[in-house]
């Protein structure tokens, strides 16, 4: 009895995935604990391993496709008893189709030939568009917007598609003014990379590419392409939006006077040099934050609307951009750890998440994130609370500024630090204080090695 692999679910928010990569075909005999597909869920690209033993019968669903659904089967294996007995040949899944047909998940049949000839063709030798059971013309979603919005009727169409199935270019080479006059719908699929270069026709008496409604439409007369969004992006655009919808943040900020925690870390980097440990002011700063909430526990919580959770230990989720989009792996118990043990463990979670190869227990969960963007310049900012976490530190660039120093004005190393918090769980009174902690650890620092 052949065995159905299905798409996994690689992380506790995973609702659907991307197949990036297929790293079997059809006919290759797999072992427990080989590496079957790269998937791409909403925070990595991680590894399917098999766990059962056999030869892959059939790939279903084509490496590329996107929206598959957790528990969809993307192929089959026939175990050993199977494979001493094969059935019969299986059809070979078909790629990712151009333009919003590359989400469709199963191959389509070829039609059987009419007695006494090949089938119905046009003149141009292409088989009509197919039909369902309800006679209704075979399109891609995107191909029938447009046709939608063109007035253009598919049934008179001919589909270029997998078996015959009408897809964008077919109706845009229908009316070949359609791409300069109509705005196209946002692209779905390998459309998401076409590179667009139409032109708007501006309006009779109107101030640029804009409709009467004074609507500008998707595209403008300058050169531009769609991309795909990611699942990482994708996620990361639902959750900072519900946080700034439904969270009311409150931001304080301080300037911190960063001349001792500098020494200090040059004589932490002499020390470990033979180690090949180098600290870095962000990992000395995520100690700091992780001991200000052991002092000030009010802000290490989370809020929900039946109870508040506090937090015995601070976990905090550092802010590492990757190619594909921000992500948040934890130090798990920084205020307890020695600041070298959290450069060493930043550097192989930063190294994991660019590479996409976090495991969800490394980015799920935290208490508190800090995100640091004083290495680009940014002078101040004011982050967007992850979450169910109910703070963020936000730190901007250390640079020379006028400051005062014993009673006397000076030039010292100063950089803003600024904390968001959610107003429903931390009272203003307690961010305060937070903040206060965080400012003193900073600048007397010897308090992060005690």
């Amino acid at each position: 009895m052949p065995i159905e692999l299905k798409m996994p679910a690689l992380s506790p928010t995973m609702e659907e995935g991307t197949l990036a990569k297929w790293l079997v075909k059809a006919g290759d005999t797999v072992k427990s604990g080989d590496i079957l597909a790269e998937i791409e869920t909403d925070k990595a690209t991680m590894e399917f391993e098999a766990v059962d033993e056999g030869t892959i019968s059939e790939i279903l669903v084509a490496e590329g496709s996107d929206g598959v659904k957790v528990g969809t089967v993307i192929a089959t294996m026939s175990g050993d008893d199977d494979s001493a007995h094969p059935g019969p040949a299986k059809a070979e899944a078909v790629p990712p189709a151009s333009g919003s047909d590359a989400k469709e998940e199963a191959p389509t049949k070829t039609s059987t030939p009419q007695a006494g000839g090949t089938g119905p063709k046009d003149q141009g030798g292409q088989s009509p568009a197919p039909k369902d059971a309800a006679d209704r013309v075979k399109a891609s979603p995107l191909a029938k917007k447009i046709a939608e919005q063109a007035g253009v009727d598919l049934k008179t169409l001919t589909g270029t598609g997998p078996g015959g199935r009408i897809v964008k270019a077919d109706v845009e080479q229908s009316r070949p003014t359609l791409g300069a006059t109509q705005p196209v719908p946002p692209a779905s699929g390998s459309d998401a990379k076409e590179v667009l270069n139409q032109t708007s026709t501006p309006q009779a008496g109107g101030a640029g590419p804009q409709g009467q409604g004074g609507q500008s439409p998707f595209t403008t007369d300058i050169p531009h392409e769609r991309q795909k969004l990611t699942n990482i992006r994708k996620t990361i655009a639902r959750r900072l939006t519900e946080s700034k919808q439904q969270v009311p943040h409150i931001y304080l900020t301080v300037d911190i006077r960063l001349d001792a925690l500098l020494k200090l870390r040059g004589e932490i980097n002499t020390a470990l040099a033979d180690r090949g440990v180098k600290v870095s002011v962000n990992d000395m700063l995520v100690k700091a934050l992780a001991l200000s909430l052991l002092e000030v526990p009010a802000c290490n919580v989370t809020y929900t609307p039946a109870e508040m959770i506090q937090y015995h230990r601070a976990d905090i989720s550092v802010a590492v951009s990757t190619p594909s989009g921000l992500i948040t792996p934890i130090v798990v118990d920084a205020g307890h750890k020695a600041i070298s043990a959290i450069s060493t463990e930043m550097k192989v979670l930063a190294d994991k998440a660019k590479a996409g190869k976090l495991q969800p227990h490394e980015y799920v969960g935290g208490t508190a994130s800090i995100s640091n963007m004083g290495m680009m310049g940014i002078k101040q900012f004011d982050a967007v609370i992850n979450p169910p976490q109910g703070m963020i530190m936000a730190i901007g660039a250390g640079e020379q500024r006028p400051y005062v120093v014993d009673n006397a004005l000076a030039i010292a190393t100063v950089m803003s630090a600024t904390g968001s918090f959610d107003h429903r769980a931390i009272d203003g009174a307690d961010g305060a204080q937070l903040m206060g902690a965080f400012k003193r650890l900073v600048e007397a620092p010897l308090g992060l090695v005690a």
